[in-house]
């Protein structure tokens, strides 16, 4: 049920605004069908047929998912954990999937495809929570139903998806073990040139970048690029930019950020016109702004985070933690080009954010502080940047140690503001929800602007 009017006007304004951006084309995303499901259903009937564009046959496909959620009493639960599970609430997924589990153990066969088909979403939320070892578990059971069916092509992707967790555990001698085993399937059931050989030579890329193997590691990446270059028919766009972007990642980890760059402006052209694919193509737009901000390129790196804010904004993502990460990189490109207040906007935008997603102890958060604080400082706020400042080295000295080495730098930049300030430190800091007055008429220094204390 719906609490109230207000909330019942802002469901209704989401489910709007997404059925208007809809191609039928598209994936249903879970979020989305989230929201469907706790929709009056004869309000959602209306107007999900006011929307003329859509095809009967399209409607009948994405209506018979909706009924399978509802009333399918095999598959529900997992229909809701995917649903959980892309909307990133992984709790929730969690509990569904431990039900659909239960469900198998006291009423199917032994080793049946639905319930390796649960156990490998079952593994995908532990991943994703950081329990490695369960997720492990999960795998290696869903496998061994796999091959008791017949499976060979799910063993080799579960194969990669064990690989996956051994590099995450750093048992990097099995986690080849597993990856030369999928290798072996993919090559001999879809051929040497197939998306799928290219994928895992990509996770060996990476594997033996990991272990300092850097001629080993740049060898698959060559070789995935090569399949990459002549995908053989059937290739989708997304498989091909997604193998661009992993890579493009490996050379921008061993400095190579110019490769990097061509690599990741390749994947977003590749994505461009497809439809659904916004906030992908905002997060490659947002690693090309990083790739140009390393280059020294300041302004096609600011154009880029821009960019890619406008497209998070516009399909929802305004309130994650990526999406203030993204504001952090933006403003720093624009400390470079001396846009000082544009910058100060930013950080505080991403503050706000990062402060509720992250919470204010994160790195990240405390690399926003930091460069907000520097960014006052900047603009003649300094009674501002020493606030910040006080309420960080307490953060440390309180709740994170005072080992890691920024502690020493803030302590000596809080300590050069309170000599300019002529005042010494006030120990009992105030919330930082008291720090930061947007309605500040304090004007900007004209010299001796410093440029210490930003992080990336």
């Amino acid at each position: 049920f719906i609490a109230d009017l207000r909330s019942f006007g802002c469901l209704l304004n989401r489910v709007k605004r997404k059925l208007c951006t809809l191609c039928e084309e598209d994936a249903i995303e879970g979020q989305f069908l989230l929201d469907v499901l706790i929709f009056p259903c004869g309000d959602f009937w209306c107007l999900i047929c006011s929307v003329s564009w859509f095809s009967p046959e399209w409607l009948f496909v994405f209506l018979h998912k909706i009924v399978q959620v509802l009333f399918m009493n095999n598959g529900n639960d997992r229909y809701l954990a995917e649903a959980h599970v892309q909307a990133m609430q992984f709790d929730k997924a969690e509990e569904l999937c431990k039900k659909t589990l239960e469900i198998h153990h006291a009423h199917s066969e032994p080793a049946s495809l639905e319930e390796a088909a649960d156990r490998r979403l079952m593994a995908l939320v532990c991943e994703a929570k950081g329990d490695y070892e369960a997720a492990l578990e999960h795998l290696v059971l869903a496998s061994m139903a796999m091959i008791a069916n017949g499976q060979e092509n799910e063993v080799a992707s579960i194969d990669v998806s064990i690989g996956n967790i051994y590099m995450s555990l750093c048992r990097f001698d099995e986690a080849i073990f597993s990856y030369q085993k999928a290798l072996t399937v993919f090559k001999s059931s879809k051929g040497d040139n197939h998306p799928s050989v290219a994928s895992v030579f990509v996770r060996l890329a990476d594997l033996y970048h990991r272990t300092g193997k850097l001629r080993e590691s740049k060898s698959y990446c060559e070789n995935a690029l090569r399949i990459f270059a002549k995908p053989v028919p059937g290739t989708t766009a997304e498989e091909i930019a997604g193998g661009l972007t992993e890579i493009s990642a490996i050379y921008e980890s061993v400095d190579e950020p110019e490769e990097a760059l061509k690599l990741l402006q390749k994947a977003m052209k590749l994505l461009e016109d497809k439809p659904g694919q916004q906030s992908t193509i905002a997060g490659i737009e947002a690693r090309i702004g990083v790739m140009f901000y390393i280059l020294g390129r300041y302004d096609e790196s600011r154009n880029s985070f821009e960019s890619a804010v406008t497209k998070l904004r516009a399909s929802g993502e305004r309130k994650s933690a990526f999406f203030g990460v993204v504001l952090n990189q933006m403003g720093l490109a624009c400390v470079q080009l001396f846009k000082i207040d544009e910058a100060a906007e930013l950080f505080e935008e991403a503050r706000a954010i990062l402060e509720l997603e992250c919470g204010p102890c994160h790195q990240d958060t405390l690399g926003v502080y930091s460069n907000l604080a520097a960014t006052y400082d900047a603009m003649g706020r300094v009674e501002d940047a020493i606030e910040i400042l006080e309420y960080v080295l307490k953060l440390r000295e309180e709740k994170l140690g005072i080992a890691n080495p920024d502690f020493e730098d803030e302590k000596n930049r809080l300590a050069e503001l309170l000599k300019e300030a002529g005042r010494s430190r006030n120990r009992k800091a105030k919330s930082l929800e008291n720090l930061i007055d947007p309605n500040s008429k304090r004007t900007a220094k004209k010299e001796g602007t410093k440029k210490w204390g930003f992080r990336i």
